[in-house]
């Protein structure tokens, strides 16, 4: 998907600031359910969180910036998935971040229903 860095994103020398890029994902992520017509939200007491994190900064994105930000599945298990991002501003490589979410109802793991891994491919 493609961001914009607006100035809201940046800090005062107008660079990304680095908890954006971490927002730029979750964007991203969700994006991958409105493209199937879903949301991310699956119900009051269905959805992803956030369970681990490992980000790599490698060079910074500025003010006017267009980001492209991808995610692709790398691993699944009944109740968690493992995915992999990069923001890119044009082929250039700016972060990378593989993100552990686990899916939860009523506030425990639960087995991933298959109609949402289909999200993913």
């Amino acid at each position: 998907m493609k961001i914009r860095v607006y100035y809201e994103d940046t800090d005062v020398g107008g660079v990304v600031y680095y908890a954006n890029y971490l927002k730029f994902c979750e964007r991203a992520r969700s994006q991958l359910f409105f493209d199937k017509g879903l949301s991310p939200h699956i119900s009051e007491t269905e959805f992803f969180v956030v369970k681990e994190v490992q980000a790599k900064y490698i060079k910074s994105a500025k003010f006017a910036d267009i980001l492209d930000v991808t995610a692709t599945l790398v691993s699944k298990k009944s109740a968690s998935i493992v995915m992999y991002q990069e923001v890119k501003r044009d082929d250039e490589v700016l972060f990378t971040g593989t993100f552990k979410l686990a899916y939860l109802k009523d506030f425990k793991p639960t087995k991933i229903p298959q109609k949402l891994f289909e999200v993913f491919q």
